[in-house]
Parts: structure tokens; C-alpha cells; sequence
């Protein structure tokens, strides 16, 4: 059966630490400019509703390096759900490509686009999740932790993808994840209880943001208004404005504190200059993680690890 790669639910933890080992392998040969044509005559075509810079090139780049070929389809190209049925379009890509990544607005069309593919797919984003984020933000703390388990990891800003996706994998990996939100823009529910109900991880929802950055060992967030949500971004400005990640926000924390953003960054709102590119930050180190994890993930969805 075909394998795809949705939410980090969709893995077993035995298969994240897998992903992560192969990562790491992968990483080395790259660092190295070591050949590893993998995934040599593959071809992988990315549909993109919401454009995207690192996802596009890590995407990119990562199935050249494998030794494939990616193919770009823009918003234009694509009409997904809108010029042509998605379930249409997953049959018929299917047939020209061996994988499949989109990156789209609504989960439903991912789900849908996986139903009727018969090829794997990836998902790049979606509105409610963005898995591929949060396995690179993992495997770089692992790099500079040596560890995950029962680390004091805090999301702060909005209830967003990236805070459902560390959910998720509060759900197979066991963490002490704090979620710091104002009360209106909470994580889905559905999640937030299926993950506590696991039992696996420490799960607290703390308004106040310097509560929740107590003893942090990572302190991690995200832009205020996401892509589809530019016409609130004026009033989130002031709803979130407690919730920056600054210098005297990060004094609660850890002293060898990391601290974490999935990028793009609107500097000067929810995290500011000095933060972003002072010491604690290993921002750039997990952008360039997305092209390590998400080679290893499709390594490892074609069936070749």
C-alpha cells in the first residue's frame, strides 16, 4: 500500500526517529557533496495554491539532489478544487508522477487529493497543519539538544498550523509543550484533546506569555495573520502585541534558551531584530533542515529506506 504523508499523526514514533536517522544521513552526504541519486528517473510534481519560497526550493532542490526531477505547478496551472475537480486532478497526476507535495489552503483537498492518488502525497501546508515544518524544527533541536523527550518546548503567537502540527507530535513523541495563545485564537479542540488523551506528552494551554515561557528550553513562533488572513492583520497587531518574542521575554526563559520561527518572519511584530538574529535563535538552522527531512521523507514514501 501506498504511503502518505499528511500530518505527523500519520507516523508511528518509531518511524519519525527513522525519518530523523536517514535525515541525518542524508544531510552529511549533502554537506559532503556526496552523490545520492536515490531517487534517480523519480518525478515529483508540487502543486501550489499558497505560493511559498522555502517550500518551493527546498522541494526543489532536495529531489534534484536525490537524483529526480521536480515540476512546479502555480496557482495558475492548477485550479485545484476550483478550474477541475480534485480528485480528477489526483488521478490524472498520478499517471505522469511518481509523488505528489501541494501546498494548499483547505485540508479537506489534501485528504481528497490523497484519496484518489495512487501515488504518495505530501503535505506542503495546508491551513490546518504543516507537518513537514515541525519534523525539520524537531530533527534541529535534536541536533542541538541531543534530545526531544520532556523538553519544555513553548509555541507562542496564534493557534494556528504550526501549533496544530506540534500538537500532532506531542501525540507521538513525548514533550512538555506549552501553547501560549490569547483565549480567541486557541488550537483546535479535536486536537489539542486527541493528543492529551494519548498520554504521552505534557500539554498546557497558558495565556499569559511569561508564564508560559518559564524555564523554557525552546521558545518558538510564527507570523500573527497568515496567508489568507491579511484583512485581520491590523487588529492582530494589537490583540498579539504581549505576545512578541523579545529580550525581556526571553529573560524568563532558560539561559541557553533556542529559540525558533518557521519564516518568513515580520520582523518587529511577533519577534524582533535582536532576538531573531541573536545568539539563542537557530532559525536558519532549521530552514535549512526542511531540505534534509522532507529528502528523507520522500525516501522514505517511495520506498527506498
Amino acid at each position: 500500500m501506498k504511503k502518505d504523508f499528511l500530518s505527523i499523526a500519520d507516523l508511528t514514533q518509531d518511524e519519525i526517529f527513522e525519518i530523523f536517522d536517514l535525515t541525518r544521513d542524508l544531510k552529511q552526504k549533502t554537506r559532503n557533496r556526496e552523490p545520492h541519486p536515490i531517487l534517480q528517473g523519480y518525478t515529483l510534481a508540487m502543486i501550489f495554491a499558497k505560493p511559498s519560497a522555502r517550500t518551493r526550493i527546498s522541494f526543489e532542490t532536495g529531489m534534484f539532489q536525490l537524483g529526480g526531477h521536480a515540476l512546479y505547478l502555480s496557482p495558475q496551472d492548477i485550479g485545484i478544487g476550483k478550474r477541475e475537480a480534485v480528485k480528477d486532478i489526483a488521478r490524472v497526476i498520478s499517471r505522469y508522477n511518481d509523488m505528489i507535495m501541494a501546498r494548499l489552503f483547505d485540508h479537506a483537498d489534501i485528504e481528497e487529493l490523497a484519496e484518489y492518488a495512487s501515488v504518495p502525497v505530501i503535505n506542503g501546508l495546508t491551513d490546518y497543519n504543516h507537518p513537514c515544518q515541525i519534523m525539520a524544527d524537531a530533527f534541529t533541536i535534536l541536533e542541538h539538544r541531543g534530545t526531544l523527550e520532556n523538553l519544555k518546548i513553548v509555541y507562542i503567537g496564534d493557534g494556528n498550523n504550526v501549533a496544530h502540527s506540534w500538537i500532532n507530535f506531542a501525540y507521538r513523541v513525548p514533550i512538555h509543550l506549552v501553547i501560549s495563545t490569547p483565549r480567541d485564537y486557541q488550537p483546535d479542540p479535536a486536537t489539542l484533546q486527541r493528543a492529551r488523551e494519548a498520554g504521552l506528552s505534557t500539554i498546557e494551554l497558558i495565556s499569559d506569555p511569561v508564564e508560559a515561557v518559564r524555564d523554557a528550553d525552546v521558545v518558538y513562533t510564527d507570523v500573527w495573520a497568515s496567508m489568507g488572513q491579511e484583512d485581520e492583520a491590523e487588529i492582530r497587531k494589537q490583540i498579539f502585541k504581549p505576545y512578541q518574542v523579545n529580550q525581556e521575554l526571553l529573560a524568563h526563559t532558560r539561559k541557553d534558551v533556542l529559540v525558533m520561527h518557521c519564516l518568513p518572519a515580520h520582523r518587529g511584530e511577533e519577534i524582533t531584530d535582536e532576538v531573531l538574529d541573536g545568539p539563542h535563535s537557530i532559525v536558519f538552522d532549521e530552514a535549512e533542515n526542511r531540505l534534509h527531512v522532507q529528502k528523507a521523507i520522500m525516501v522514505k514514501l517511495a520506498g527506498k529506506a
